[in-house]
C-alpha cells in the first residue's frame, strides 16, 4: 500500500492539526512501531504501522466518515460561491482533502448527511441496485388519509408518468408520517405526496441503512462515525 506522511495521516484522523503533530514529534511523544518518531514527514503504512501519541494508541483510518445533522438553508455541495455548504459546517479538525457529501438533501431539507472521502462506500449506499433504505420524517399541509399507506406500498405514479418503487409509509400523527425509500429520485418524497394533493412543509432524513441520526447532534453539528456505524450505514434493512 502507498505510504503517506505521518503528520498528514494523523491530522486526517480528526483530533490533531499538522502543527500539533510536528510539535509532538519534536518532543518525542509520537511512538511509531515501538520507537520514538522525531520526523513528522516520516512515511507510514496506514494499514500496518502502529502509532501511539502521548501514550494513546491511534487507530488509523484510511477514510473518514462523518455524520452531519444538516440544518435548513445549507446546500449539499463541496463548494458554492453564494451559499454555505455542508463542508463549511465541518470543524477544522475534521476537514481533509477529498471530502464530499454522500448523497444530497434539498436546501430546505434537514437531517442526516454522510460526509466522506470514500467513493466506493458512497457508491454502495447510493446505488439504486443496492436499495439501501433512507428514512424520512415528513410533515404535510393537511390531514393524512390512511389509504396512503397502501398507495405508497404499491408504488406511487408521480408527475411525468414514472412509477416509484414501493415505499413504506407509517402515519405518526394528523399531518406527520415516516417514509422509508429505497431509491433516490429528484424531490421524490415531495412529488409522491403531491400526486395525492399534499404539500410537504417539512422534511428530515432520520436514518440511512440501519444507522440512525444521532439525537445528540444539534442542527449544524457533526461527528465521526465508529467502524460499527459504518457497517450499519450499508445495511439494506432499516
Amino acid at each position: 500500500m502507498k505510504k503517506e506522511r505521518l503528520d498528514k495521516v494523523l491530522a486526517s484522523q480528526g483530533t490533531l492539526t499538522r502543527r500539533q503533530v510536528r510539535e509532538l514529534t519534536d518532543r518525542g511523544l509520537v511512538i511509531l512501531n515501538g520507537a520514538p518518531c522525531r520526523r513528522c514527514d516520516t512515511k507510514i503504512d496506514i494499514e500496518n504501522d502502529r502509532i501511539t501519541v502521548q501514550g494513546e494508541t491511534i487507530q488509523l483510518r484510511q477514510f473518514v466518515y462523518i455524520m452531519l445533522n444538516k440544518p435548513v438553508g445549507v446546500v449539499s455541495a463541496t463548494r458554492d460561491d453564494c451559499r454555505k455548504t455542508v463542508l463549511d459546517l465541518l470543524p477544522e479538525a475534521l476537514r481533509r482533502r477529498g471530502l464530499f457529501p454522500a448523497g444530497r438533501l434539498d436546501k430546505d431539507t434537514t437531517g442526516m448527511m454522510i460526509i466522506t472521502d470514500d467513493g466506493q462506500l458512497s457508491h454502495r449506499i447510493l446505488s439504486p441496485k443496492n436499495h439501501v433504505p433512507k428514512t424520512y420524517l415528513v410533515t404535510v399541509d393537511r390531514t393524512l388519509d390512511p389509504s396512503l399507506v397502501a398507495a405508497f406500498a404499491e408504488g406511487v405514479k408521480i408527475d411525468g408518468g414514472e412509477r416509484c418503487m414501493p415505499a413504506a409509509l407509517e402515519i405518526l400523527g394528523e399531518k406527520q408520517a415516516c417514509v422509508v425509500l429505497r431509491q433516490g429520485m429528484y424531490h421524490q418524497i415531495k412529488r409522491m405526496f403531491a400526486a395525492f394533493g399534499y404539500e410537504v412543509t417539512a422534511l428530515t432524513r432520520t436514518a440511512m441503512g440501519a444507522l440512525q441520526l444521532d439525537p445528540e447532534l444539534a442542527p449544524g453539528e457533526c461527528r465521526l462515525l465508529t467502524p460499527e456505524e459504518v457497517v450499519r450505514l450499508q445495511c439494506r434493512e432499516p
